[in-house]
């Protein structure tokens, strides 16, 4: 089926973008490579997945206006998103979709400064431990207020490879877990 797709593609494109096609065939390739990894977290892949994912890099790569040559950021983000508690099958594709989105968006914003080992480590943790899973809340607060700091001159990050970052410009009170524990202890 993917194949089939793709070769009736390459027909209609194989004079103007032969390269662009030879390009998408990889990043396809290096994608559904990344089923072999995933696979142990309950994550996979099929082909129609892979190349809805694939289309939807070129199109997010084109509205953010940006460049990228080789397999891509998606690979990386898979690896570093994969053993997430909150992704599970069902939402995989989707959240694979925003989390390239969120990407691509955030490289602009913070306008290149971050690598994108930072920029990934950052959010991962974002993700697992403040936004509880919420895509929302991860690209309106703690992204922003991060690229907010970022385009201010904070290089910080570059130290920590983009992790422990997000307590130092977090702006709501957070709840003590061991403190909770201790106030429950004295009420009973």
């Amino acid at each position: 089926m993917c194949e089939m797709g793709l070769r009736e593609k390459e027909g209609d494109l194989l004079e103007k973008d032969w390269m662009i096609l030879l390009q998408q065939r990889n990043q396809l390739a290096k994608v559904m490579e990344t089923n072999q990894m995933t696979a142990k977290y309950g994550l996979v892949l099929s082909e129609q997945d892979a190349e809805l994912l694939v289309e939807e890099r070129s199109h997010v790569l084109r509205e953010q206006k940006r460049v990228e040559f080789g397999a891509g950021i998606l690979p990386k983000i898979i690896e570093e998103f994969c053993d997430s508690d909150f992704i599970d099958q069902n939402s995989y594709v989707d959240t694979l979709i925003r989390l390239q989105e969120i990407f691509y968006l955030y490289k602009n914003e913070m306008q290149d400064e971050i690598s994108d080992e930072e920029l990934l480590h950052f959010m991962r943790e974002q993700f697992e431990e403040v936004c509880l899973g919420d895509l929302g809340y991860l690209e309106g607060t703690c992204l922003c207020i991060f690229a907010e700091a970022i385009r201010a001159g904070y290089r910080g990050y570059q130290a920590t490879e983009g992790y422990g970052e997000y307590s130092k410009f977090d702006e709501v009170q957070r709840w003590d877990r061991q403190v909770y524990l201790e106030a429950l202890d004295h009420l009973f």
